[in-house]
C-alpha cells in the first residue's frame, strides 16, 4: 500500500508565490549557529532501495553529506529498507517497543496517528516555526494532529491513469471520459492485442489504488470517514457496486493474466515494452516514463484523470492527491540531537532541493516553488490534470485503520483470483471495521501495545 489531501493546488501553484519578506526566510544552514552542536549521531530510515529509486536516494545522500560537512560533530548513519516492510512489520514493532529509529520515513494521516497516540513523535511545531517553514508547504493536513505538526511531506503525489500514446493514436482511441467509453476502449485494446491495464498485485497495496478511486466515484469520499463512526458499512449498496465495477475489468480480463505473481516492480514495464496501454498508479512512478529507460516511448507517454462513473455519489472530477509520503522524528531525541536535527530539516526543505527532486526524480513538491523552468512534457500534463480538478482527497489507507487496510488489500487480491464475490469481500472487510472501531472506541488514553499496532501479516 501505499499512500494519500487537502489542496494541492500543486504545481501550477506549484510556482506560487512565496514571499520573499526577509522575516519569512528560512535561515541558511550558516546562520543556525552550527558551532553549537556536541557530538551527536542520528540514524536515519529511508525506503528509497529499488532501482527506480535511486534519484531520490542520490538527493538524500547529498542532503545528509552536506548536513555532517557543515558539522563535523554531527554523524548520520543511514539504513535502507524495503518500504512495505518498514511500514506493515518493522516500524509497527520499533513502536511498540519505543525504539524507532531517530529520523524515519512515515505515511501521514492513519498511520502517524497511531504513533502520535503512542507518544513515540517528535512535535515539529517549534522547530518548523524556529525555521519559519511552516507557511511554506502546500500542505501539512496529514501530518497535523489536534493542531500540532508531527512529520514533514517530503513530496506529493496523485493517482491517474498513465497511457501509450502510441497505442491510443493505433487504434483511434480518445481519452476515455466516462465508464462506458473505458470499457469500449479496453475492448478494443484487448482485441487487438494488448493488456488493457498493466497491473502487478503481488503486493496488495498496488491493486488498492485503482480500486480506491472507482470506489470513490461510486461513493464520495465522505463515506470513507463515516466508515470510522458505523454511519457508513462496507456492505452498504454503494460500496458494493464499487467492489462489483472492480470485478469487472476483472471478469473482463483488462489486467495481466498473471497478476497476482507479478511485483510492483515490474508494473511499468508492462507499458514501456509496449504490452499495455495504461498503467493506474501515482506520479512518484512517473520517472521511469520520462527516463532513458521509456526508449522509444521516451514522451509518448500521457496522463490522465479516471473517468466518471453515471450516478456515483462521489466528485466525478476528483484525483487522489495529496502529501502523505515525509519524514517523521523519533520523541526520544536528545536536545543535542534536536540541534542537529534542525540543520538537517533546513538542508533538506529547501526550494533548491524540492526542485532537484521535481526535476530528477519527477517527485512532485511539497513546498511552495517560485521556480517552474525546464519542465518535463509528462510532468506538465501531469500538473495540468491536478490542476483541472474539481476536489482532491487522500487515499483510503490515510483514512481507515491499518487492520482495515490490510483486509481490503487481500479481498482485492481475492477478487483478482475470482476466489470472492464482491459482497463476500465487502462482508469481511465490515468484520474487521466493526473490530477496529469498537477497540477505537474502548481505547481512551493509550497502552503501548493496541489492538491497532498489531502487525497484519
Amino acid at each position: 500500500m501505499k499512500k494519500r489531501f487537502v489542496l494541492i493546488a500543486v504545481i501550477i501553484v506549484l510556482m506560487t508565490n512565496v514571499s520573499a519578506c526577509g522575516k519569512n526566510k528560512t535561515p541558511p544552514p550558516s546562520e543556525l549557529e552550527t558551532n553549537k552542536y556536541r557530538e551527536v549521531t542520528l540514524s536515519l530510515r529511508h525506503t528509497q532501495i529499488k532501482e527506480s529509486s535511486e534519484p531520490r536516494l542520490r538527493l538524500l545522500e547529498d542532503v545528509v553529506a552536506k548536513t555532517m560537512a557543515e558539522n563535523a560533530e554531527i554523524t548520520i548513519k543511514l539504513e535502507g529498507i524495503d518500504e512495505i516492510v518498514n511500514r506493515d512489520t518493522k516500524l509497527k514493532q520499533e513502536m511498540v517497543a519505543g525504539n524507532p529509529p531517530d529520523i524515519f520515513e512515515v505515511f501521514g494521516g492513519a498511520d502517524i496517528k497511531l504513533y502520535v497516540k503512542a507518544n513515540r513523535m517528535l512535535n515539529l511545531t517549534p522547530i518548523l516555526q524556529e525555521l519559519n517553514l511552516i507557511d511554506k508547504f502546500q500542505s501539512l493536513a496529514e501530518f497535523t494532529i489536534d493542531g500540532q505538526i508531527y512529520g514533514i511531506p517530503y513530496g506529493g503525489y496523485s493517482e491517474g491513469v498513465f497511457y501509450n500514446k502510441v497505442i491510443f493514436n493505433e487504434l483511434g482511441i480518445e481519452i476515455p471520459k466516462t465508464w462506458d467509453e473505458l470499457i469500449e476502449a479496453s475492448e478494443t485494446i484487448k482485441k487487438s492485442g494488448y493488456t488493457p491495464f498493466g497491473l502487478a498485485a503481488k503486493n496488495a497495496w498496488v491493486a488498492g489504488m485503482l480500486w480506491n478511486t472507482i470506489m470513490e466515484r461510486h461513493v464520495g469520499i465522505d463515506a470513507f470517514y463515516d466508515l470510522l463512526t458505523g454511519e457508513a458499512k462496507w456492505t452498504d449498496p454503494n460500496f458494493i457496486k464499487g467492489f462489483e465495477a472492480y470485478s469487472e475489468l476483472v471478469d473482463r480480463e483488462y489486467f495481466p493474466k498473471s497478476v497476482l505473481a507479478l511485483p510492483y516492480s515490474s508494473q511499468a514495464g508492462h507499458m514501456l515494452r509496449g504490452k499495455a496501454a495504461m498503467v493506474f498508479t501515482g506520479t512518484w512512478d512517473a520517472n521511469p516514463f520520462t527516463s532513458m529507460d521509456a526508449g522509444i516511448l521516451r514522451g509518448q507517454i500521457g496522463f490522465f484523470s479516471f473517468p466518471a462513473i453515471p450516478n456515483g455519489m462521489g466528485d466525478q472530477g476528483s484525483l487522489n492527491s495529496s502529501y502523505s509520503n515525509g519524514f517523521g522524528f523519533s520523541s526520544n531525541l536528545t536536545e543535542d540531537q534536536i540541534a542537529a536535527v534542525k540543520l538537517f530539516i533546513a538542508n533538506y526543505f529547501n526550494e533548491d532541493v524540492q526542485k532537484r527532486a521535481f526535476m530528477e526524480d519527477k517527485l512532485l513538491p511539497s513546498m511552495k516553488m517560485t521556480d517552474s523552468s525546464d519542465m518535463d512534457p509528462l510532468m506538465n500534463e501531469i500538473v495540468t490534470v491536478m490542476s483541472q480538478a474539481t476536489s482532491k482527497w487522500p487515499a483510503f489507507d490515510a483514512i481507515v485503520q491499518p487492520s482495515v487496510t490490510a483486509e481490503i488489500g487481500s479481498g482485492l487480491q481475492e477478487l483478482l483470483g475470482k476466489l470472492q464475490t464482491p459482497q463476500q469481500v465487502a462482508e469481511k472487510i465490515q468484520a474487521v471495521q466493526n473490530k477496529a472501531n469498537s477497540a477505537q472506541v474502548k481505547s481512551s488514553g493509550f497502552s503501548t501495545n493496541p489492538p491497532e499496532f498489531q502487525s497484519n501479516k
